[in-house]
Order: structure tokens, then C-alpha cells, then sequence
């Protein structure tokens, strides 16, 4: 849906660049463009962009969420990092009950968070690269630094604002 607003928790510098650095390398290039992030929602409305940053702005005068990478998730024809975060899902469910009525069915439905490093991909190549990051995974913490809001562009995204949490 073009025009439809994306928020995203924006990852701290570190695990976005280690995040990223495994997307770029497992993910089909010609297929990859956007840099590694966390969806929350998929598709508000674009005419609620002034609603959605207010609010962003409000939930992130708070501490940053405690979250942790916890394991991986076949996609099927992808991997995924499994993120955990009680914190995370609570602010998620207030901007839910915010936009109760205009959510899409993909963001009224459960929410599995995590950051997705390949997809798009042949599953047999899916099945080994999942096998391979599992041989050595160890969960670790994740650091939740900011709310974003992004409009769809068909493909690419636009960022219309990155509102950061309160250290």
C-alpha cells in the first residue's frame, strides 16, 4: 500500500550495525532495499502521520525498553533474529489501542518482533543459513534507542521522523 506509514523501533548504534552488516550479507541484493529494522506496524494510514508522530513523540519521553535478540525464525524462504521484549510490546499495544478501527489486518493481528537478515531467498539456502547462525547463537541483549515513522514509497522507504528515548 504506497503511501502507508511504517513504524519501526529504531535499534541503538551498535546492534544496528551488527544487524545490518548480517542483512547486507545474507540478504538477495538486487532484492534488499532497505537497511535492517524492526517493524512494528506495518500500514497506518498515511492520513494519520501528524497523529502517529504526536503520539511517538509522547511514548518515547520514557526509558528505552530493555529487549533481547532471544534466538532465530525460519521465514520459510528467509532468517530472522527473534526479538523478546515485554516493554517493547506494551508500547506497541497503546499505539494498537491508539489506532484501534485503522489498523490493517496484518498489524491487528499478533506480533512475532523481530529483524529479518535474508528473505526472498531459495528455502534450501534459508534452511542452511539458519542452520549456521543456530550453531553458534547466544542471546543477547538488544538495545531499543528510538520510535520511527517511515511512509511505504512502493519498495523504499521515507523516514518522517526518529523520536529517541529517554536515557
Amino acid at each position: 500500500m504506497s503511501g502507508a506509514l511504517i513504524v519501526t523501533a529504531g535499534l541503538g548504534p551498535e546492534d544496528f550495525a551488527w544487524l545490518d552488516g548480517q542483512r547486507r550479507a545474507y540478504f538477495p541484493p538486487e532484492r534488499n532495499q532497505l537497511s535492517a529494522h524492526l517493524t512494528m506496524f506495518h500500514a497506518l494510514p498515511p492520513s494519520a502521520e501528524h497523529e502517529a508522530s504526536r503520539l511517538l513523540s509522547e511514548l518515547a519521553r520514557r526509558p528505552p525498553p530493555r529487549a533481547t535478540v532471544a534466538g532465530l525464525m525460519n521465514l520459510g524462504r528467509g532468517v530472522a533474529y527473534r526479538i523478546v521484549s515485554d516493554e517493547l510490546e506494551a508500547v506497541r499495544r497503546e499505539v494498537a489501542d491508539h489506532f484501534h478501527g485503522s489498523l490493517s489486518a496484518q498489524d491487528g493481528q499478533g506480533w512475532r518482533p523481530h529483524v529479518t537478515i535474508m528473505n526472498k531467498a531459495e528455502p534450501a539456502a534459508a534452511k542452511a543459513l539458519l542452520r549456521d547462525l543456530e550453531a553458534d547463537f547466544r542471546p543477547r541483549p538488544l538495545r531499543i534507542a528510538a520510535l520511527e515513522l517511515h511512509r511505504y514509497l512502493g519498495g523504499p522507504w521515507e523516514r518522517l521522523g526518529r523520536w529517541s528515548f529517554r536515557a
